[in-house]
This record gives structure tokens, sequence and C-alpha cells, in this order.
């Protein structure tokens, strides 16, 4: 097996002072500003005692590789390393704790991409201590790293995006929004820290002119993230509607964004800053009453619907398995597309034996879909290499056993 000792500096622990993110996200002008579709490459990884992986240094193809193994032998951890450099958090929902290799305190992962920087991000154990560097140069917030790789993590668990509650769907949005909209995590973040501080007081049983006194922030900040979010399912929708199409073989399928203030036909911001002024203003008895703050995009939901006959039936209630396994691929095709169209990238596409709950004809039209769309590397696990179907020639192929890769 080809293998490369990364231009790492020595791990010295992870540092005090790192909390989870952030306050903005800013991305390279090149994939910011870009009309070209240019890839980002992983080409090196260096993984130290993240989950049962142990310490290894990986050269990565630049068309990307086919990781095989049997069951619980590491091949989600892998692509969850890989992912975790582009949010700093698991995609499987893990705590980074329990991220951390067995009789272990830290766990470190770095990779380098084809430019020649180098992402690092190290937990610790002992304090809880997390701990990013781009360039081997700690970021003033460790929010500028996010979303560098450009990735797009497919997973047999993104069936809970269609299947669980609407929170689930609303971090979808969020996750996509926040690695491609440089402003909005900053009022994501605003909005929840004033959310926080505002149902409190209300928990307290504060006077009316106190809980109020949070309102301001709460308007501002929710406003933005309303917008982003209702300006992003408009312009995303024709999309989903198409790759589920594609991927059902003709049945339609739609996404829609439903605030919880209604906002419909309010064009402008001051418009919709003022509706959710309203109605915050309009719910304060039953807000006192529940002790927290019932109105704002904490409450939004993202609709997936059937349409049947001109008839819309929710997904989640109506859905078939393989019509909600076929959404939750459409919403990834759909987070793939927004890297392309926001960043110029090619996404790196991580997929994790996504095709073992598809029938074959979803399995084909939806390879087919990768194959058309512009996708950048591709990281793949299967249990066999039977199961390689998507780049079949072109991967390179790598076995996995106990957590230990080799070619």
């Amino acid at each position: 097996m080809r293998r490369k000792v990364l231009s790492c500096k020595p791990f010295r622990g992870v540092g005090a002072g790192w909390s989870h993110p952030c306050e903005s996200v800013n991305f390279p002008n090149a994939a910011r500003d870009s009309p070209h579709r240019w890839s980002v490459r992983l080409s090196g990884l260096a993984i130290r005692h993240f989950r049962n992986l142990g310490s290894q240094d990986l050269e990565l193809p630049s068309e990307g590789v086919a990781l095989i193994g049997d069951n619980a032998q590491g091949k989600s951890n892998f692509l969850e390393a890989i992912y975790y450099l582009e949010t700093f958090r698991s995609f499987r929902g893990a705590r980074d704790e329990q991220l951390v290799g067995f009789d272990q305190d830290v766990f470190r992962v770095a990779g380098t991409l084809d430019s020649g920087s180098e992402i690092t991000a190290a937990f610790q154990r002992a304090g809880k201590k997390k701990k990013v560097t781009l360039d081997g140069q700690e970021p003033d917030r460790m929010s500028d790293g996010l979303g560098r790789l450009a990735a797009v993590v497919f997973s047999p668990a993104d069936i809970d995006l269609v299947s669980g509650g609407p929170s689930e769907r609303r971090r979808f949005l969020d996750i996509a929004l926040s690695l491609s909209d440089p402003n909005y995590l900053s009022a994501l973040q605003e909005y929840r820290g004033t959310l926080q501080r505002r149902n409190a007081s209300l928990k307290e049983g504060m006077p009316s002119a106190v809980v109020s006194a949070w309102n301001p922030g709460l308007v501002r900040s929710g406003t933005a993230v309303m917008v982003a979010r209702r300006d992003w399912v408009t312009r995303m929708a024709d999309a989903f509607k198409g790759y589920y199409s594609k991927v059902s073989n003709g049945v339609a399928a739609t996404m829609a964004y439903r605030p919880n203030v209604g906002i419909e036909g309010l064009e402008s911001d001051g418009d919709v800053a003022a509706a959710l002024t309203t109605a915050l203003q309009d719910s304060s008895e039953r807000e006192s009453r529940q002790g927290v703050t019932v109105v704002g995009p904490h409450r939004d939901e993202l609709r997936l619907r059937l349409d049947r006959e001109g008839a819309e039936l929710d997904l989640r209630d109506y859905g078939s398995g393989g019509q909600r396994r076929t959404a939750a691929l459409a919403l990834r095709l759909v987070e793939a597309r927004t890297i392309r169209e926001t960043r110029g990238h090619k996404p790196l596409i991580l997929l994790d034996d996504v095709f073992a709950e598809l029938d074959d004809g979803r399995s084909e039209r939806v390879l087919e879909l990768m194959d058309t769309d512009e996708t950048g590397q591709v990281v793949l696990t299967a249990p066999k290499e039977a199961d390689v179907r998507l780049r079949r020639d072109s991967l390179e192929r790598w076995t996995i056993r106990a957590g230990r890769i080799t070619a």
C-alpha cells in the first residue's frame, strides 16, 4: 500500500479555550468567486486514535477510493474521520469524546489538500478541549475552517431526514446553509444565543418588559435565518423535484419551506421582521404560561411531499421506505449542487454503503445522476468488491479489517 507521512506539525495536545463554532464562515476568494467547476481533492489523511482506526498515514488517489470490508471493521469510521474536517462534528451525531479511541485521551485528524494546504482537528478528552489549525496556524475563529473540503456524505441514516421530526430537517438546512453562506452561521448562532437567554427569562417568570427586551435581537437574527432558508428552498425546489423524479422513475415529490411565522408574500426583510415582531407580541400570554418562546425559526419545517394526482401527501407519514430513501438522496444531491453553485467546487462525495437499502432500479438511476452531475473525488465503502458500482473501473480498492486499512 502506498503510505505517506504528511507534513503535520508534532501534536502537543489541543490547547485551551476552544468551543464549538462560531461567529462566521470565511471561504477562500477562489472558492467563493470562481465561475469554474474546479475540485478540492484530499491527497493525504493522517489519523491518530480516531475511533478504532489507530495511527495511520494514508495517501488518497486523485479519483478516489473504494474501501471494502465486513461490517463493524471501521468503514464508516473512516468516512466520519474525513467529514470531521468539513464540520468538526460527527455526521453520525456522536459526541467528540465518543470519537476518541479506546484507552486514549486524544484523537487527531489531519487532511492535506492537493493545493498543499492542511486542515487539522484534534480533541482531548480531559477538559473536552478541541483545536483546529489551518496550515499550522490556529484561526481566530474555528468557523474559519468550516467547509474547506466541500464534502457531502451520503449515509443510510439519511432516511431520518425524512422519517424524523422537523428538527432533523432544520438541522439539514442549517448545515447546508452554514457551509455555503458566509453570513448564515453568524445569524443562526446569534439567534440561538438570544433565544436561550429569552427562554431563561420566561422560565424564571421575569416581567414581560424583561422578556421583550430580547425581542429586537431575536427579530434581527431570526429574520436573517428565515429569509436565507426561504430563499435557498425556493431556489432549490425544482432541483429537488427533478432529482426525486429521476431516481423514482417519474414519481413527483416537492420540497417547500414552511416557516413558523407567516411570511408568505413578504419580499422585504423589513416586512419579515415586522411579521416576526407581531408574532412575538401576540404570543406573549401563551409564552408566559408555557415558559418558552413559541414562535420563530426554531420551529420552522421543511416539508417533503409526494404528488399523487394533484394531492400532496407528507412523505414522512405516507411514503414507503423506498420513497423516503429517495427523498433523502435527493436532499443530499441538492446539497452537492449547492456546493457547486455557491463555492465553485466539485464536491468531495462520501458514500457509506448507500445502495444496500435501494432496489436495483433506484440504484442504477442514482448512479446515472452521480455520473452526469459534476462530482469530484469519491470515497465510498462497501462490504464486498461486487458492490462497488460507482466509478467501478477508476477507483482504487482498499480493504479494512479491525480498523487497519491496506491496499
